[in-house]
């Protein structure tokens, strides 16, 4: 024998080649493109994801340059702000001396102001040195109209195909090519498909079939043809991809799932060659001189991209930034206003002499829509704590209901669950699980046919003539909002006790609670670890209430969206459930004892749900509550029940409900189950902030629903690991959040989901606006804006965080995501001092500047 590897496993060490230009090329633009989550798990993604390495100003540059959109908003925004006194002269020379170094914008403020005041030069539409495609082009040259023109065609026929080709369910009959990679299934339907060749477009078939099979070496032949210049070949790839944003960001969803459990996915580099075959397609229809000149002029144009992504070559845009960054600075002064104040007046709840302790501790998602709760229920419950923690309670587990083979992903869609949790009916009756069982089976067998049946090609027409006159009072009493257009989504199980007055609310999981899928040990680090999270390691109350939250809406495609984003776009009340079931296990209680951590033998954990859209809260499993604690219990609803009412009256003023306090509540209920509401609730509209702060910090201050809260001590944070979990998941996910309702507000057309009374589902996964076009991201024009005016403000996230400025510099420095975040402008960072006052800005490169 000798040491000397076989030829076989040398080949196998080997380097891999470095990958070629067109490569690279390749999986920029591909990175460019931020996924896009399917409505079952519909989740807020940012829509720059793909751009976070470069800063917010150079990235508008190249969206104005590549693809002649704006992430800015119009002009006359910036002078309704400077006329209404909301910019002052004050804020545009604080946003000029921020403005980038190399940034050519005016001298002074009055310059800036005498400059607003105009209309943008001609090429602020298009941007210096745009990266045309070849149907683009076409249009240009052509007199047409543009609804018929060889780019509308192209996006409508690339969708269509993969509208049949995606589908999760929604079309009785699959595409047969669906077991092969897309580029392969395209390729083949385009076989037998006439449509581009029946709209002019000549050799069609011919022309895709003589491309190779390999996605890559198609996409390198068809630049060499074109003749795109390397300086531009990745401006010009996500451009293409761009054209058809929608159902890229589709496939780059598929892509991201993919990558996280460590699978391999090139599918949104084979939608690219189906994209680029199309363009070659049009490309060698047209041989005259006047094409071949214009685009010999875009190549050519193209090939002289500015290193910086145009901003210094673009004055208006520079404008443009200072006058946003002036209406981002002036809405900080007023929440910076608000936060400082005099440290004695942040608590002004005393905690009742009777016991020492405080009456209860309720803990909610960091969602903003908490804060508007979390304030109500402080001023129901005087001395009580209310505290702020991802909506996950640090459970990242799949979560599979009772009847089901699998589940889904209730964590951030940035992890993998860690932990398979099985729901099981309580205690070991088999009896009684046989029979919740077959309920919820039959329920779903009987849900399953006669929808098959209604829109089966055949028994619809019979559905309609036998069951139309029938239906009438249905349709009368939905429209009137007396009856649910479809199943409330909580049906699926039995009875939960809920608070709020607003009637009953059935569960999908309530079967006595106990469930299975972590074993003694990982119950215990779990445990520990969700408790020190939460700065919650001592003075325990003998309530601690656990709010998951979620929403219930009719007829709304996206209704996940307004679900919790912290549990992957699902409802909280898993989440809260099992971290009460294990908070409450003795054997649990036990180990964290010898941990440091006692919670008291009187004190209980009780998971409950926050319905945002009603703003009842359900309690669950208060059943096994101890009988000595139910008289608490019974107090704690009579709390809530006050508290919701209190929610409710501050939400109707943005609902435009001016109603007697009862018919407020009748009428938000109403919302809650109308087919035709198109604003059952805002969401997260108006979302500005995210503090990191004990509560003290801000109890009593009303943030007006607009900011993220979680609660965080430093001083209990021995090496700053929490801080570090804050910094590079909330914090981000946040930004997301945040950045997704800015892109919606700033251009709905490009990064909005248009109107919503024009949707239409597609393939279950997404929706269109029409009856056509591209799959579309982001949030419908509802949802950001009222009819008269924006309610939500387009504004970059403020963070501030209450830790020393070294232990944060250090998250910083060693997260390249976060860094990205806070030394491109995507969010503001702000620091938090002993003193409870905000006490530096963040400014780049763990530089700070104190204020």
């Amino acid at each position: 024998m000798t040491d000397t590897a076989p030829p076989a496993a040398a080949e196998a060490s080997a380097t891999p080649p470095a990958p070629s230009a067109l490569e690279t090329a390749v999986a920029a633009a591909c990175q460019r493109i931020a996924p896009l989550w399917p409505l079952k798990h519909f989740v807020a993604v940012n829509p720059y994801l793909g751009f976070s390495g470069q800063s917010f100003a150079a990235t508008t540059a190249t969206m104005r340059r590549v693809a002649k959109v704006d992430m800015l908003m119009a002009r006359p925004f910036y002078r309704e702000a400077l006329a209404a006194g909301i910019i002052t002269d004050a804020h545009i020379a604080e946003a000029l001396a921020r403005a980038p170094a190399n940034s050519p914008i005016p001298a002074d403020v009055a310059l800036a102001k005498a400059a607003l005041a105009r209309d943008p030069a001609e090429q602020r539409k298009g941007g210096p040195a745009v990266v045309a495609t070849i149907a683009e082009v076409l249009d240009r040259l052509s007199s047409g109209d543009r609804q018929a023109s060889r780019t509308a065609f192209m996006v409508d026929e690339i969708s269509r195909w993969c509208a049949a080709y995606f589908d999760e369910g929604q079309a009785s009959w699959q595409m047969p090519q669906r077991e092969m990679s897309p580029w392969a299934a395209w390729r083949e339907t385009m076989r037998h498909d006439r449509n581009a060749e029946a709209m002019g477009i000549k050799d069609f078939r011919r022309i895709i079939a003589d491309l190779p099979a390999d996605p890559v070496a198609a996409i390198g032949l068809i630049v060499e043809a074109i003749g795109i210049p390397e300086r531009a070949q990745t401006d010009y790839l996500h451009r293409a991809l761009f054209d058809i944003g929608g159902w890229a960001a589709y496939v780059r969803y598929l892509v991201w799932d993919n990558n996280l459990y460590g699978r391999q996915d090139n599918r949104l580099v084979e939608l690219l060659a189906i994209r680029m075959a199309w363009g070659y397609a049009l490309f060698r229809q047209r041989t005259d001189a006047e094409f071949q000149a214009a685009w010999a002029a875009e190549m050519q144009q193209a090939a002289q991209l500015p290193d910086d992504a145009g901003l210094s070559a673009d004055p208006d845009l520079a404008l443009d930034l200072v006058f946003q960054e002036a209406y981002e600075i002036a809405w900080q002064k007023q929440l910076l206003a608000k936060l400082a104040r005099d440290e004695a007046a942040a608590q002004p709840f005393a905690i009742p002499a009777r016991s020492g302790r405080k009456p209860l501790q309720a803990a909610f998602c960091i969602d903003v829509r908490s804060e508007v709760y979390r304030r109500a229920l402080e001023q129901v419950v005087p001395g009580g704590e209310t505290i702020g923690f991802a909506g996950f309670f640090g459970y990242p587990i799949e979560y599979v209901p009772i009847g089901r083979e699998t589940g889904g992903a209730q964590c951030p869609v940035l992890l993998t669950p860690a932990y398979t949790i099985t729901e099981m009916v309580n205690g070991a009756d088999p009896a009684e699980e046989t029979e919740v069982l077959g309920l919820r089976l039959l329920r779903r067998r009987a849900a399953k046919a006669w929808k098959s049946f209604k829109q089966s090609a055949v028994s619809s027409f019979t559905y309609v003539e036998a069951m139309g006159l029938a239906f009438a009072p249905k349709l009368v009493s939905d429209a009137l909002g007396l009856t649910r257009t479809v199943s409330d989504p909580n049906t699926d199980g039995l009875d939960a006790k809920v608070i709020g007055k607003l009637g009953p609310r059935l569960d999908p999981m309530t079967v006595g609670g106990r469930m299975t899928g972590l074993n003694a040990e990982q119950r215990l680090n779990q445990a520990e670890a969700v408790l020190r999270a939460m700065s919650l390691t001592g003075d325990f109350a003998r309530l601690v209430l656990l709010a998951g939250h979620g929403s219930t809406t009719a007829n709304n495609p996206h209704a996940s969206g307004l679900d919790c984003g912290a549990c992957g776009g699902h409802t909280g009340e898993a989440n809260a459930r099992i971290a009460a079931d294990i908070l409450n296990d003795p054997a649990v209680r036990i180990g964290l004892r010898g941990r440091g951590i006692h919670v008291p033998d009187d004190c209980w954990f009780l998971g409950a749900l926050h319905c945002t859209t009603t703003d009842q809260i359900t309690l669950f499993d208060t059943n096994r509550v101890p009988p000595a604690l139910r008289a608490d219990v019974a107090e704690l609803e009579g709390w809530l029940d006050r508290a919701s009412a209190l929610t409710r009256r501050e939400r109707a003023r943005f609902l435009n409900l001016d109603a007697p306090d009862g018919d407020i509540d009748a009428q938000v209920l109403r919302r809650s189950r109308d087919w035709a509401q198109v604003r059952p609730e805002w969401g997260l509209a108006g979302n500005g902030a995210f503090i990191a702060a004990p509560r003290h910090r801000t109890a009593g201050i009303d943030l007006g629903g607009r900011s993220f809260l979680h609660s965080y001590d430093w001083s209990q944070d021995e090496g700053f690991g929490i801080l570090t979990l804050i910094m590079t998941a909330p914090m981000v996910v946040a930004s997301w959040i945040n950045l997704q309702y800015y892109g919606s507000t700033v251009n709905n057309k490009v990064w909005g989901a248009g109107n919503k009374v024009l949707h239409n589902v597609v393939g279950t996964l997404g929706v269109l606006e029409g009856n056509a076009g591209d799959l579309k991201t982001g949030l419908a024009w509802q949802s950001v804006y009222d009819g008269e005016k924006l309610l939500h403000e387009p504004l970059r996230l403020n963070v501030f965080i209450e830790a020393p400025l070294d232990a944060m510099t250090g998250v910083i420095m060693n997260s390249q995501t976060v860094r990205d975040l806070v030394d491109n402008q995507w969010i503001h960072l702000w620091a938090i001092g002993d003193d409870g006052q905000v006490s530096h800005r963040y400014h780049r490169d763990g530089e700070w500047t104190a204020l």
